[in-house]
């Protein structure tokens, strides 16, 4: 690193010189030894309709013992701190990465942190990858085949698993070849657990693994509880096992395969069929990989329950985004806790999941009820029952179409004014409800109609192959349209979308699991296409009872609360398919479903604007409060300084600086967000972090540097008049354009009038000598913030 042309000793420094020599005394390669390795993307940072990408977190070094298997990790700090300095970032860069060894060193002195048992040491040179080994081996006291087998490659090419992938590979297969039965991973939604199950099954069925301890290599079942979770991994991740898979279906009984693929359905009892599944020997497959566990498999009462009891003998794989909470309690009791958890908070923090922001949308008949007059009548003549319908009646067994019609509207218009071309899911209470709403949707879009005529489309059971097409059409990234999908419970789990970016509440969603599944369909990430954040727009109040839920992990940037208002008109007639009017005490009963049919109410009411707030997470992560930006950039200034005076003494350190700026982007507070906020262009982020956080003064930079001039010539009083003119010219420079004009690697030498035709040594002559120029640099930045 330079600064202004001048070196300073640097972490770049002791690894060239100290740290990799020592590696290689130690008998490391550089097969073994990887440098700068990055394992995270960088947490997004979303203000207002922006985003970008905060720091990865990056280690210094990570040593392998073979090409997948990292055993340590090393931080180096510069040669002049203490070389313990890094330890506490290595520790943490461990724990993350599931590796039994952190070493922090600066060149000279090593420290090491075992994570086997908590001891740490000094020492003069790094341990041998021998010796790391060996402690690991005796401290898991695993059979040497079983140690052998886990370090099988996995299947690459160009899929390389992510750190926390690669730690719930190893803890599974692991936990495999110990020969534990039932094992559980937790994994949020968008995190890739089919990657995850595809390279468990790779390495067992390379392997050759089963519980019969044959040469054979093993029988594995994929199974799950849609056919859309099944024929897609059998088509895309699954497709190196080529010829050995098979998907179960049509009744068709096939043994000659390895990786079988199936529904529940497709195997199950039902009133037309026996169970498929009892005609595959109870010890047919050696490994069953359940996913979406929690979807009601190892429920006790549920029918899907005997498939897995049938294959008792077989290891037994569960994978399931949701946390153990009462509506999963079967899941956790009959696999046991999960040997490996990745949530959602952390997939956010890692910028591996896209962050979202919360917009919730109120009525008046959802924020205080609605009731019918007396003798009032639905659409098909039916008198309404009295009584105050509320959120979880309306579409249940009341259809309001003024509500449905004001949130369309509603909807549209915020499409319009943010992006009319934003994938978008909507999902409602159930067929009937999606297809209103996709009608009251096109109805406000004819121009886009016109140009896609599948702009917006209902994808639901009744919709067959067609809605298939039309799911299909919306999950591929380069196809324009279909936009907007309206369904009902179709598309809550399983549906892989990654250009999702409004995510739509229309109807309660009643437990937690469920509720991240539909999360879910908007954490994915493609950079590549502009997709780094989601919105979800709740019409019903669902999200932000859901995210005052203690078991809830995922943080919203912030929420945002919008009543909508929309008038019937009394007038209007009525827009209803036209049906057969149903007699009688069937009146309210459905010729097909024998269920009562919903009232159909249309006019006769308003609906009206109520008020608009804006809602974050408390420190503590747990409850939703009215906050503004600035109040909630001033708490975290304060978690790390608790004075004016202690922020000024690590501002001025460039080094440091750059610290609380990371620290701060990583709380989502952004510098240059902050100066739109505060509307102060021409203030140092330094003014404005005091102002909101110590109440301190507004100052521009024009201020700071003319005071600075001030109390120059006191404090270079020994300096000539070139010296000092080129000081009057750098605090011009800062006053213009800020104090990264004097950070290490500037040109500000090449730009001043003084010294823009001079070379670095002319500068340093004016102050007596390049060590001098060089003091003189470190000191001014403590003048201007004094």
């Amino acid at each position: 690193m330079s600064y202004t042309g001048l070196t300073v000793a640097t972490e770049a420094d002791t690894c060239r010189t100290y740290v990799v020599p020592k590696l290689y005394a130690a008998g490391w390669t550089d097969e073994q030894i990887k440098e700068q390795r990055t394992f995270t993307d960088g947490r997004i940072l979303v203000q207002g309709r922006n985003a970008k990408r905060g720091i990865p977190k990056r280690v210094d070094y990570l040593l392998y013992t073979r090409r997948d298997y990292p055993i340590a990790v090393v931080e180096a700090k510069a040669e002049d701190y203490s070389p313990h300095q890094g330890l506490q970032q290595a520790i943490e860069y461990a724990i993350a990465l599931d590796l039994p060894f952190a070493y922090s060193t600066n060149g000279k002195g090593i420290v090491e942190h075992d994570m086997l048992t908590g001891e740490e040491r000094e020492m003069d040179s790094f341990p041998s990858q021998a010796e790391l080994v060996g402690r690991f081996r005796a401290h898991r006291g695993l059979p040497p085949e079983v140690e052998d087998k886990l370090l099988t490659p996995y299947h690459l090419g160009d899929r390389i698993p992510r750190y926390y992938q690669t730690i719930a590979i190893q803890r599974a297969a692991e936990a495999i070849l110990k020969g534990q039965k039932r094992i559980l991973l937790t994994l949020a939604t968008g995190t890739g657990k089919t990657e995850i199950a595809f390279q468990i099954a790779w390495k067992l069925w390379q392997i050759k693994w089963n519980l019969g301890g044959t040469s054979r290599k093993p029988r594995i079942l994929f199974l799950a509880d849609r056919s859309i979770l099944v024929d897609d991994p059998k088509d895309k991740a699954f497709a190196p096992f080529g010829d050995a898979r098979h998907k179960i279906q049509g009744g068709v009984v096939n043994t000659s395969r390895e990786m079988y693929f199936a529904t529940y359905q497709a195997l199950a009892e039902d009133e037309s069929r026996p169970g498929l599944y009892r005609q595959y020997p109870p010890d047919f497959f050696d490994l069953i990989i359940v996913d979406e566990a929690h979807r009601g498999s190892a429920s006790e009462e549920s029918s899907w329950r005997d498939i897995l009891t049938h294959f008792g003998a077989a290891t037994q794989l569960g994978m399931t985004a949701t946390p153990l909470r009462e509506d999963t309690r079967d899941t956790y009791a009959y696999y046991g806790q999960p040997i490996y958890t990745y949530s959602l908070a952390q997939g956010i923090q890692d910028g591996f999941l896209a962050p979202y922001q919360v917009r919730r949308v109120v009525t008046d008949v959802d924020a205080v009820g609605w009731r019918p007059t007396p003798g009032q009548k639905d659409v098909y003549g039916r008198e309404i029952p009295d009584g105050e319908y509320g959120t979880k009646d309306f579409e249940a067994s009341l259809s309001l179409i003024p509500r449905t019609e004001a949130v369309a509207k509603h909807l549209v218009e915020y499409l319009k004014a943010t992006d009319i071309m934003a994938k978008t899911i909507v999902f409602c209470v159930d067929q009937e409800h999606a297809l209103q709403m996709r009608s009251a949707i096109a109805r406000l879009l004819p121009d886009q109609i016109k140009q896609y005529p599948d702009f917006v489309v209902r994808v639901v059971a009744d919709e067959g192959d067609i809605g298939k097409g039309y799911l299909a059409s919306f999950q591929d990234v380069e196809k324009e349209s279909p936009v907007i999908l309206t369904s009902s419970k179709l598309l809550s789990t399983g549906v892989d979308a990654p250009m999702v970016k409004n995510v739509v509440l229309f109807r309660v969603v009643g437990t937690m699991a469920e509720f991240k599944q539909i999360i879910g369909r908007g954490t994915r990430v493609r950079e590549d296409y502009g997709k780094l954040f989601f919105t979800i727009i709740d019409y019903t109040g669902t999200a932000t009872q859901k995210f005052a839920d203690p078991d809830f992990d995922g943080e919203p940037i912030d929420t945002i609360e919008i009543p909508i208002e929309v008038t019937a008109n009394p007038d209007e007639p009525e827009q209803v398919e036209p049906q057969p009017k149903p007699t009688g005490r069937d009146s309210l009963k459905d010729d097909e479903s024998s269920e009562p049919r919903k009232l159909v109410i249309r006019n006769g009411f308003t609906v009206q604007i109520l008020h608009e707030t804006v809602q974050e997470l408390d420190a503590r992560g747990k409850q939703l409060r009215t906050i503004e930006f600035t109040s909630y950039a001033a708490e975290q200034v304060r978690s790390l300084y608790m004075t004016a005076e202690d922020l000024k003494n690590h501002w001025a350190d460039p080094r440091e600086r750059q610290t609380i700026i990371r620290a701060l982007e990583e709380q989502g507070v952004a510098l240059e967000h902050l100066e739109q906020v505060m509307d102060m262009p021409d203030s140092d982020p330094f003014d404005l972090l005091c102002h909101i956080a110590f109440n301190a003064p507004r100052k521009t930079r024009k201020q700071r540097a003319d005071n600075a001039k001030s109390k120059k010539k006191e404090a270079f009083a020994t300096y000539g008049p070139l010296a000092q003119t080129i000081l009057d010219q750098l605090l011009d420079q800062y006053a213009d354009h800020g104090i990264d004009e004097m950070k290490p690697g500037s040109e500000v030498f090449k730009v001043l009038p003084a010294t823009r035709h001079m070379n670095l040594n002319e500068v340093g002559r004016a102050f007596g000598g390049l060590p001098k120029l060089r003091q003189v640099l470190d000191e001014l930045p403590g003048l201007i913030y004094t």
